[in-house]
């Protein structure tokens, strides 16, 4: 005698609470997936961008801090003088890289780059560099570095990242910082005042690994 089949199993139903854990497991999960993309796509960036608007503090040097690793790369100086005794008065701004850093030079001073200038192997390269002295005297204006007369325009920065060379910008509105980038790629040329497109990242000073208010009072 055979045995008589068995009923068909019919799907059993999950209960309301143990559905609602599900989806919100699986919500996380979703959620955990993009977060790590996201997390996944400052790796695949070749040039970070990071907006500013800094005044160059008087009489004091201010550092800056390139790829946000909290060393300063760089630092200025604004220098001002002014005597009523001799009718003199002078303002500078100047440039130096620590250590080994370097900035692209031309005619003995910080080079005056624009917007699509590459930055890169075979530029000429100066350390520290004056970008504009000028002032009034009793013989009248002066005037001298490449920055002279500049309204905007780029720094070239050629520095080191963990014994690699790499290479940067700066934008400035003297005695304005409004903007600096690095390459990610270490001995490849950047491009002055690229800030769009699918190989830009743009970060914000405030959510960087460093401090520019920090950096300010001295490298660290």
């Amino acid at each position: 005698m055979k045995p008589s089949p068995s009923p068909p199993r019919t799907p059993s139903r999950l209960s309301d609470s143990i559905r609602d854990q599900l989806n919100m497991y699986a919500l996380a999960a979703s959620a955990a997936g993009v977060g790590m993309l996201a997390l996944a796509q400052p790796a695949e960036a070749k040039i970070v961008y990071t907006p500013a608007h800094k005044w160059f503090p008087i009489n004091q040097w201010y550092c800056l801090d390139l790829n946000h690793d909290g060393k300063a790369d760089f630092k200025f100086y604004h220098g001002s003088f002014h005597s009523t005794a001799t009718f003199f008065s002078a303002h500078s701004l100047k440039v130096a890289g620590f250590a080994h850093n370097v900035i692209e030079g031309a005619h003995g001073s910080a080079a005056v780059l624009y917007r699509g200038a590459k930055v890169g192997p075979g530029n000429v390269w100066t350390n520290p560099a004056l970008m504009y002295r000028r002032g009034d005297a009793d013989s009248g204006t002066f005037s001298t570095g490449q920055w002279g007369h500049v309204a905007e325009a780029y720094l070239g920065f050629r520095f080191i990242i963990k014994g690699k060379v790499h290479y940067g910008w700066a934008r400035i509105y003297p005695p304005v910082l409004t903007g600096y980038a690095y390459e990610t790629i270490a001995n490849k040329a950047i491009i002055a005042g690229k800030t769009k497109g699918p190989d830009v990242m743009t970060v914000r000073p405030e959510t960087s690994h460093g401090s520019l208010g920090r950096l300010a009072l001295g490298r660290k």
